[in-house]
This record gives structure tokens, sequence and C-alpha cells, in this order.
């Protein structure tokens, strides 16, 4: 892996990680503060709903690349080697013309705002900041989408990797002690 692509999967994982803990302590406080002070922060809803916003659109992404999505496989599954890989190319594609089109729509939006200089509503910084990961992260779907392609076509894998919990739980409740592996990305239905 080259290492502009691990910095990639890092401020990606980074970048959500951040995100996830700021709008849990800004809601922390924003608790404290509402029920023992009886005060509270205007911009804080605001604020969590733009940063739940950047983590989603981060996160679509990140899944791809972990495969967390879940999907309904059964079809794909019954199918031989060469079926899932063509029925995984064509899903590839599909979400890349979807990836395109939102990102292009995204891009419309945040350089209309940006021309516009409109301001948030309780924060005080221009909305085309905060709607800025609207391309950038449908962009990173796109990235994740043509690697997932490129992997296909290369043989690396057969389509999606897509979470499994129906086999993870019954696993588990096979061999309580697999609970504790880390999770390395890998499904843990492909430990044995």
């Amino acid at each position: 892996m080259s290492s502009t692509l691990r910095f990639v999967n890092r401020l990606e994982e980074g970048i959500i990680a951040f995100l996830l803990a700021a709008m849990v302590l800004l809601q922390f406080v924003q608790v404290i503060l509402r029920y023992v002070f009886s005060a509270g922060l205007v911009w804080a809803l605001e604020a969590t709903t733009y940063m739940f916003a950047w983590m989603v659109m981060i996160g679509i992404s990140y899944g791809i690349k972990a495969g967390s999505h879940i999907a309904v496989d059964a079809l794909v599954n019954a199918l031989p080697r060469g079926g899932k890989r063509t029925l995984g190319l064509i899903a590839v594609f599909l979400s890349a013309v979807y990836a395109v089109i939102m990102t292009y729509g995204g891009w419309n939006y945040f350089s209309t705002v940006w021309k516009i200089g409109v301001m948030a509503h309780e924060l005080p910084i221009q909305r085309w900041i905060l709607v800025s990961v609207l391309p950038l992260g449908f962009a990173l779907l796109l990235f994740r989408l043509l690697q997932l392609g490129w992997q296909i076509i290369r043989g690396e894998i057969d389509g999606f990797r897509v979470a499994n919990e129906a086999a993870d739980a019954m696993l588990m409740a096979d061999d309580p002690a697999l609970a504790a592996v880390p999770d390395d990305g890998a499904r843990r239905s492909d430990v044995r």
C-alpha cells in the first residue's frame, strides 16, 4: 500500500473519530448546561447536525473500504465466481455513476452557496465551508468504488465486501472467544 493511500486511510479514520468525539462532547456540554445551569448553546444543534453530516459523508466511503455496508447477497452467493465478479462490476459501475452524479450536484450546490456568500444560521461561519463535504464525500466514495472495481478486475475479490452480521452472530454464538477478536477490517465469518 502506498504512503499516499495509507495517509488517506488514516485521515479518513481520524476525521470520523474526531467528529464523533466532538459531537458527543458538545452534546454532553449542552445537556449539562441545560439541566444544571438552565442555559445552553444556541449553535450546538446546528454544529452537531453539520458534524454528523460530515461524519456520514466520509463514513460512506470508509464503509466501502472496510466492507461494513450490509447487503442482501443470497442470490449473488449462489452464483459461480465469474457471475459474482460480473455482478460486482455492474454494481460498482452503477454505484460509480451515482457517485459521479452526486459529486456534480454537490459541486453545483457548493459553488452556488460560495458565490452567494450565505452564512450558517447559528454558526458564525460561511455555509460553503460546511457544505463542502458534499462534493468531497461523493468524490471520496467514487475513489473507493474505483479501488473496489480495480480489485474485482484484478481478481483479488469477487465483488463488494459486505458485512454479514447474521453469520458473525452465529459464529460468535458457537465460539464466544471470537467476540474478543479485534476487528481488522476482515469479516469475522472469514476467520474459520
